[in-house]
């Protein structure tokens, strides 16, 4: 069976209550989550054995972060330990025309000073199948990125297969690189990369083209370049998100594996419990789909899709839907009945 090991932070996530603003809460819900560690949520969930990578403090916000990857069934055994603090973000969710909002609190965190080489990757990734990465990690720091790049090199040298999603965070990049400075180099050793066109030109160094997902006969060529430009790339994929509203998305997406554009139904989402981590839904259903849908590209997107519908439904980062859901709302069921 496939094994799948992602690595990034995992973070104390604290939320307004009640779509309340920053400035009219008295409480925040905590709870806990990061992008990589979302999508090894998904995976457990779906019967995939999941580990996540990541560094923490010795503290007891780090033990609550190691209770919490345990409860999910996400393997943590080859978690180290360093570092003062947990990273921690501040979420204020959005509802109709107001947009959500995030504050990153995540600086000196123990993720953003861990030191190249602080990981045996030889030995965590010596019986994985999968690594997943994403571009949130290079963006907290210079040794993040470091340390990133190791575990890809080590995955490649193996044969893991490569997944990136680019996860493009403005608010991250502030130690005084630019993504196309970081990111070429990491990515060329991908082989599936989540993300829309233009954030890969972004980050490979190229102009954006503000591509027309809905021509479909003009996308080959421009997902082409990124093909190019990333050697090891075998698939492509991108979520297409329609925000009519905070409260009303539209999602889809489409698939390109070098050879044929892939495109799943738009599906209408009302009401939105919560958007965050819908991106890392998307991933965690790709990857499911692809390790278990190899020959059916198709199908893997819209397991992805639907995975990322239904996390707009569920509150907090991570995605606790079931693979029975996703199937049901494959089928044509979306009514939201209640299963007695």
């Amino acid at each position: 069976m496939s094994k799948i090991v992602t690595f990034g932070e995992i973070m104390l996530r604290l939320s307004t209550e009640r779509h309340l603003r920053f400035s009219q809460a008295k409480k925040f819900a905590a709870s806990y989550g990061g992008g990589e560690f979302n999508v090894a949520v998904s995976l457990a969930n779906y019967g995939i054995p999941a580990e996540f990578v990541t560094r923490l403090p010795k503290n007891e916000m780090g033990a609550c972060a190691l209770k919490e990857m345990r409860k999910f069934n996400v393997e943590s055994k080859n978690v180290i330990y360093g570092g003062d603090r947990l990273g921690i973000y501040y979420l204020e969710t959005g509802a109709g025309t107001r947009g959500s909002n995030v504050v990153y609190d995540r600086a000196n965190s123990s993720m953003a000073t861990i030191e190249k080489g602080s990981i045996d990757w030889e030995s965590v990734l010596k019986d994985a199948t999968w690594f997943h990465w994403s571009g949130i990690t290079p963006a907290i720091s210079q040794s993040a990125a470091d340390e990133c790049l190791e575990a890809i090199k080590v995955a490649h040298k193996l044969g893991v297969t490569i997944s990136s999603d680019l996860n493009y965070r403005s608010k991250l990049w502030q130690y005084g690189k630019e993504p196309n400075q970081v990111m070429p180099e990491l990515l060329k050793y991908s082989n599936v990369i989540l993300g829309d066109i233009d954030t890969a030109f972004f980050m490979l160094g190229k102009d954006k083209v503000n591509p027309n997902y809905q021509d479909e006969k003009s996308l080959p060529s421009l997902y082409d370049q990124i093909f190019k430009l990333c050697p090891n790339l075998n698939t492509t994929a991108t979520t297409l998100r329609y925000s009519v509203s905070a409260s009303h998305q539209r999602i889809g997406g489409i698939l390109y594996d070098g050879k044929t554009i892939y495109n799943a139904d738009v599906k209408e989402v009302t009401p939105v419990v919560d958007r965050v981590g819908s991106g890392d839904a998307f991933m965690g259903g790709l990857i499911y789909g692809l390790v278990n849908n190899a020959t059916n590209k198709q199908k893997a997107l819209n397991i992805a899709v639907a995975a990322c519908c239904l996390k707009h439904t569920i509150s907090g980062d991570c995605n606790l839907i079931t693979l029975d859901e996703i199937e049901k709302l494959l089928n044509g069921d979306a009514s939201g009945k209640v299963s007695r």
